[in-house]
């Protein structure tokens, strides 16, 4: 593997020392890039896109021929791992992800099979090794997995909800149960993020999209432990160098103390968390990624830098900090707005790193 010429995205998850805050973007590849689209259109269908090593080391590889960003993100998707387990994942334009065959009984529950990471996810393997061939050493190449509590609220759903009936009853109803899914998974989880770093990636992310909708008791018990569990276990160095991990709950900033117990490197913190707030929370155990709101990519350049301003003050001083927004980046977006999101962070950001 090449020598790593930018690592300023690992060193601050460490919380080292760095000359600017590292900045990248959760869906950075994405459809507010009409590039993605092309190859989207060319790929077929969402699935085929990331089920093709090739054209997913192209969509990954596309953000960052734009944008001076400071690490690449793994394109594939969070429900690749229920997909695996045969519940025949498909994407219904405009409804987002269903499965055809939901978990709603024990039975099935019980029955799913032992993950196949060397069969059926081998394409995810085979995209981290040709991206981070690809990168050649420009820039860290991030992995990630859905959480195991947002994994189950799909395969128990079979789609997306508002209210999560199906779900939160068996957390209710049937704990055992829902203990032995979240169980499976996180053991599925650890190796499939394990088999990731191996291929190639140089840090690895776990998001918890739906850990906020849980009371603090269900969290702690259903979603948290969990994560806990796969830090534990995830294979902690690679290359001769630390790869370090992070958690995002959405909706989770009431969680961060407890999130910087579990052994982590960092979290991630959504918009409705001030991060001079999660800092204190944390208090210098971990780093902290975040967090513009989405929404304000729409807003003019020129509101833009300020927006990231205060989130720089908002953190302030010192390391421990990548600038990201608190979720992923909207289609609608305009590319600029995000290229100018990317140099005001580079531009403000070296004062908050002066000794």
């Amino acid at each position: 593997m090449s020598a790593l010429q930018n690592d300023l995205l690992l060193r601050a998850l460490l919380r080292e020392d760095v000359p600017r805050t590292p900045t990248w973007i959760m869906r950075q590849a994405g459809r507010y890039l009409p590039e993605y689209r092309a190859t989207r259109a060319r790929a077929g269908n969402f699935l085929t896109l990331c089920k093709t090593p090739e054209l997913a080391c192209e969509v990954t590889m596309q953000p960052l021929a734009r944008f001076p960003l400071d690490a690449a993100i793994l394109f594939s998707d969070i429900l690749t791992i229920p997909d695996a387990l045969g519940l025949g994942l498909y994407f219904t334009e405009g409804e987002g992800p269903k499965f055809e065959r939901p978990l709603r009984s024990a039975a099935q529950i019980d029955a799913l099979p032992e993950l196949d990471i060397d069969g059926q996810l081998r394409y995810v393997t085979d995209a981290t090794r040709l991206i981070r061939q690809t990168l050649n050493g420009t820039v860290p190449l991030i992995g990630f997995s859905g959480s195991p509590w947002t994994l189950m609220t799909y395969m128990v759903e079979g789609q997306g909800s508002k209210d999560f009936r199906h779900a939160k009853t068996l957390l209710g109803q049937d704990p055992a149960v829902a203990h032995r899914l979240l169980s499976k998974l996180a053991t599925g989880v650890t190796h499939y993020l394990n088999a990731q770093i191996e291929a190639g990636a140089q840090a690895v992310m776990i998001f918890d999209t739906w850990g906020g909708i849980l009371s603090p008791a269900w969290y702690r018990e259903f979603s948290l432990q969990y994560m806990a569990r796969i830090v534990d276990g995830l294979q902690k160095s690679a290359d001769g160098r630390r790869v370090p991990n992070v958690l995002f709950t959405k909706n989770g900033g009431s969680h961060l103390s407890e999130i910087a117990a579990t052994g982590c490197d960092a979290a991630g913190v959504d918009w409705t968390c001030d991060l001079a707030t999660a800092r204190a929370a944390v208090d210098g155990r971990i780093a902290l990624q975040g967090n513009l709101d989405p929404s304000l990519l729409h807003c003019d350049p020129d509101v833009l830098d300020a927006a990231v301003q205060r989130v720089l003050a908002s953190y302030g001083h010192g390391n421990g900090h990548v600038f990201n927004l608190g979720h992923g980046i909207t289609p609608q977006v305009p590319p600029e707005h995000l290229g100018a999101v990317v140099q005001a962070v580079r531009e403000h950001s070296p004062q908050y790193h002066r000794a």
